[in-house]
């Protein structure tokens, strides 16, 4: 039985920000902001004219005088806006392998360089105005090219106090052909070699739940996809493809504004085809597919061919798991990553280590973190939700694309997350935004009228039904991550673990850090997990948390008694 206490589903855009009301409900999201800015005038517009995210006391705009070729040198201009004072903003550059900066008379520090190209950075004292920065680059490799300029309040992380913008070319060989924009949705991958210095190892991961079934024609993708050999030896002369594929990325998560995070690991349940030409004189065919393990990456293709050996064969790597989850650029398109075409193969042939196109990073970092969500999402089904049964699951889907200003929210409408450019360097704007996707899923695309929430703000009083609606998202995230720490796609970051003594959080269930930190204690110490809540919300659904505790845990023999009610006293929430 199902109880809706709303008698009209409503449309919904949850934004990350402080977006206008674009709907019949509006509920920011991810970006909420730290803390009310200075003042009700800051009107910098970090992203672009229709996206939803939060005006801006600061903004960057980053821009070069001309196009370099291999070889050729140009001016990088930098400039920042300031419609408040801040005492130490901090000012971000970073270049990708295909340009390098050159002369320091830029004021900016010195450079440092990695795998992930070279970074400078310069800490200000902004007045409200404007300040720019030119620095000399030049052009050292063709290929797609992304430079990235941040600025942001390092006193007081917030996105209503924070820019980004970026450059995207196509470098090219010679004067004159090198092009703006980059063309990455399908690339070739990324030169095979162990990682660099100052790369993070692999964090250990345990799959706490089966990889989605594979999407073959007939697959619901709803049921757990068999255990897959990832090293078995090619028999009855079958030939194998094998490897492990991985993804360099940057992290907001354990980084900083000036510096992130460099990481090095393998992706989860990634739809894998084997295309090659059975004989010499047929064309391309597909060949196999599969998935890559669950939990370390691996894959082992096989086919039978006619002969004991095949002309030719590559395997490609697609942004999608199973039919649960998808990653896509802005045309509605998957992301693919293609190995080079192995001549004449027979037998077994181990890859090693194969790593995603650099150009797609990002798509295979925002695809790879909602493996960490599916692999312990208090699901009773093989769904998302347990309001969906196998055979009838809906998947998640974002979009996201180099350069993109169309972020950071969720809709109903289209049940799609939108990023923008660097929110999936951060795990927890991803999960974040995911978590009101799955809130959509256990109500059955309802969604609770949301008042006040337009701008919101982490640690503020908004509403009680923002509080609600933002304060799962939040612990969805912190629960996923074992954290109560927010971390932002620039760096900066917001620890939001609190109880009655802490100052510069709100008190009560209208603000949404202390309802998710009372949630995280719930499910955790009262519930043994989020599971039983998550079927609770999956069959009444609830526009405030004291209806979520005080009505509904009562009634499916959810704990709030004692111990549950110190829980919320502890985080300022008493009923």
């Amino acid at each position: 039985m199902s109880r809706i206490r709303v008698t009209r589903p409503a449309a919904l855009t949850a934004l990350a920000g402080v977006g206008a009301c674009l709907a019949i409900v509006v509920v920011p999201s991810a970006f909420a902001g730290t803390t009310t800015p200075a003042g009700s005038t800051c009107t910098i517009r970090p992203t672009a004219k229709d996206s939803e995210a939060p005006l801006s006391c600061l903004g960057v705009t980053a821009s070069l005088d001309h196009l370099p070729a291999v070889g050729e040198q140009a001016t990088l201009t930098v400039d920042v806006r300031a419609q408040a004072d801040v005492q130490h903003a901090g000012l971000s550059v970073q270049l990708p392998p295909a340009l390098r900066m050159i002369g320091g008379d830029s004021g900016l520090a010195a450079p440092t360089t990695d795998a992930f190209g070279q970074r400078t950075s310069q800490t200000l004292a902004l007045t409200p105005g404007a300040h720019t920065v030119k620095l000399k680059v030049k052009a050292v490799a063709t290929g797609p090219a992304q430079i990235q300029a941040d600025i942001s309040d390092i006193d007081r992380p917030d996105p209503r106090r924070a820019g980004h913008d970026s450059v995207e070319l196509t470098v090219g060989r010679s004067k004159g052909s090198s092009d703006k924009g980059v063309s990455v949705t399908k690339a070739d991958t990324a030169p095979v070699h162990r990682p660099r210095a100052g790369i993070r190892p692999a964090r250990p991961v345990r799959p706490k739940a089966p990889a989605p079934a594979s999407a073959s024609p007939a697959s619901t993708a709803s049921a757990p996809a068999a255990p897959r050999a990832s090293t078995a030896a090619a028999s009855n002369g079958q030939v194998c493809v094998g490897g492990t594929f991985r993804n360099r990325f940057q992290s907001a998560e354990g980084g900083s504004w000036n510096s992130k995070a460099n990481r090095d690991e393998p992706v989860s349940n990634v739809n894998i085809t084997l295309w090659g030409k059975p004989t010499a004189n047929s064309g391309t065919q597909k060949l196999a597919t599969g998935m890559t393990g669950n939990g370390d990456g691996r894959f082992n293709l096989c086919y039978t061919p006619s002969a004991s050996v095949i002309p030719q064969a590559w395997v490609e790597f697609q942004t999608q798991a199973g039919r649960m989850w998808s990653v896509v650029d802005g045309s509605g398109r998957l992301y693919a990553t293609a190995t080079y075409a192995l001549n004449n193969i027979s037998g077994s042939t181990n890859l090693g280590n194969v790593y995603a196109n650099e150009g797609q990073s990002r798509a295979w970092h925002a695809f790879d973190t909602l493996n960490k969500l599916w692999r312990n999402r208090g699901s009773t089904t093989n769904c998302w939700a347990s309001s969906q049964q196998d055979g009838h699951c809906t998947p998640i889907t974002v979009q996201w694309y180099p350069g993109s200003t169309d972020g950071t929210y969720w809709t109903t409408g289209e049940d799609k997350i939108h990023l923008a450019d660097n929110d999936p360097d951060s795990e927890h704007t991803t999960v974040h935004e995911a978590g009101h996707a799955l809130m959509g899923k256990l109500y059955k695309s309802w969604w609770p009228n949301v008042s006040n929430c337009s701008p919101h703000y982490v640690n503020r009083t908004s509403s009680t039904s923002c509080g609600w609606t933002e304060g799962f998202a939040n612990a969805v995230a912190f629960h996923t991550f074992n954290d109560s720490t927010y971390y932002w796609g620039n760096g900066s970051s917001m620890n939001l673990a609190n109880d009655r003594s802490t100052t510069g959080i709100d008190s009560g269930d209208a603000c949404e850090a202390r309802v998710a930190t009372a949630l995280v204690d719930l499910w955790s110490q009262v519930d043994g997990g989020w599971t039983k809540s998550n079927t609770m919300m999956s069959r009444t659904w609830q526009s405030s948390f004291r209806e979520y505790f005080v009505t509904d845990r009562p009634d499916y023999g959810l704990d709030s008694g004692t111990k549950a009610q110190n829980i919320l006293y502890n985080h300022t929430i008493q009923y």
